[in-house]
């Protein structure tokens, strides 16, 4: 009678839940897939979202993602993946930001890439690996980038080899009088326009795009910024990003994930196009930019735990990293670690989608991070 009692309990439980998520979920193309159910049922999720890192303290807003396949794609293409969320924080900031991925039929171009908004006060420590709490002071901006990639494949079925231009533009700075940044006025402390041409490079085996449990992501852009484009400064970037998913319970569907990821500038760099060590992706337990350098290397593990028929779900990470003048000063002594836990509730079983709370843990700091999706 008490296994009766839970079971039915548990069973109301995940029914209002599911009423829930479809109240706020609506289906675009529902009339088309009632006609033709070889159509892709879209979705667009829109609803209220709470969110929090150490950068924003508790943010809240609207948060939206509009999940798609165009017409004539079937189970050869991934689900093409829109985000959007608009958010305001209790540290006075505000951020749109979109970071989309879209496949055309059968995979045979991607578009990725950006677009964030934000006014978004920062806190700086000075430059270098190894500054003290005690420089602790704000530096606010706003900040307007766009960057849209696009990929055509090639020689391989996950293989897509593209380009694309990014746009980054940080206006209306302030910062504190007799500061670090007042006196040292590094390029670009007061503004700067950052407009490049980019060349693109994406091998990407995943299954699934929100919460990856097999197969190979691998990204790599070098970009060429100049005056002639716009820009005030002329510099080159490089970035690369490198993920692999091992499925280590069959039973279970436990996951063990691999992430490694660099940035590199060089030449004649504004402020802010260095490289921000931290954040709610990786090096989780240190705050953005609290460490700020030319090149900087990461990386993390991440087991990802899940319970059988149960919504719920739990990870363990450890990682390590650190920014540099130079990547030939790379010394394995003075890496900073970093490590933690979280829990994880699936919010959309069909697509996998999760929302998360991690706590992560660093060097003598530690902070905790909710949000929706996995950090990689």
């Amino acid at each position: 009678m008490i296994v009766s009692s839970l079971l039915l309990s548990t069973l109301t439980r995940a029914q209002k839940i599911e009423e829930l998520k479809e109240f706020f979920t609506f289906y675009p193309n529902q009339k088309a897939v009632e006609k033709d159910s070889t159509i892709y049922l879209q979705k667009f999720i829109a609803a209220p979202v709470v969110s929090y890192s150490p950068e924003t303290n508790f943010a809240f807003g609207t948060g939206a993602k509009y999940l798609f396949k165009f017409n004539g794609s079937g189970e050869e293409t991934r689900t093409s993946n829109m985000p959007i969320t608009l958010q305001y924080t209790l540290n006075s900031q505000f951020f749109l930001f979109s970071g989309f991925e879209v496949f055309t039929n059968q995979e045979k171009w991607v578009i990725e890439g950006n677009l964030l908004f934000q006014n978004y006060p920062r806190l700086y420590y000075g430059m270098g690996n190894d500054t003290p709490d005690s420089a602790e002071e704000q530096y606010d901006y706003y900040q307007f980038l766009f960057e849209p990639i696009f990929l055509k494949r090639m020689f391989h079925k996950y293989l897509f080899i593209g380009g694309g231009v990014r746009y980054n533009h940080i206006y209306k700075t302030e910062i504190e009088e007799d500061s670090l940044i007042a006196q040292n006025r590094p390029d670009g402390f007061d503004g700067s326009t950052s407009v490049g041409a980019e060349v693109a490079v994406l091998y990407d085996s995943r299954s699934n795009i929100l919460n990856a449990q097999d197969g190979w992501y691998l990204e790599f852009t070098h970009g060429k910024y100049g005056k002639v484009l716009g820009g005030t400064n002329s510099f080159n970037l490089t970035r690369f990003d490198l993920r692999h998913y091992f499925d280590v319970s069959e039973e279970n569907d436990d996951i063990l994930a691999f992430q490694f990821a660099g940035r590199f500038t060089r030449q004649d760099i504004p402020f802010s196009e260095f490289a921000f060590f931290g954040s709610s992706e990786i090096m989780r337990g240190y705050q953005e930019g609290r460490f700020v350098d030319r090149d900087m290397l990461a990386t993390q593990i991440e087991y990802r735990k899940n319970f059988k028929d149960s919504r719920l779900g739990a990870v363990a990470f450890v990682g390590t990293g650190d920014v540099y003048r130079n990547v030939s000063e790379f010394q394995f002594g003075n890496l900073k670690p970093n490590y933690g836990a979280g829990v994880r509730y699936k919010l959309d079983k069909e697509e996998n989608l999760n929302i998360r709370l991690d706590w992560g843990f660093g060097n003598g700091t530690n902070s905790f991070y909710l949000g929706i999706a996995e950090a990689f």
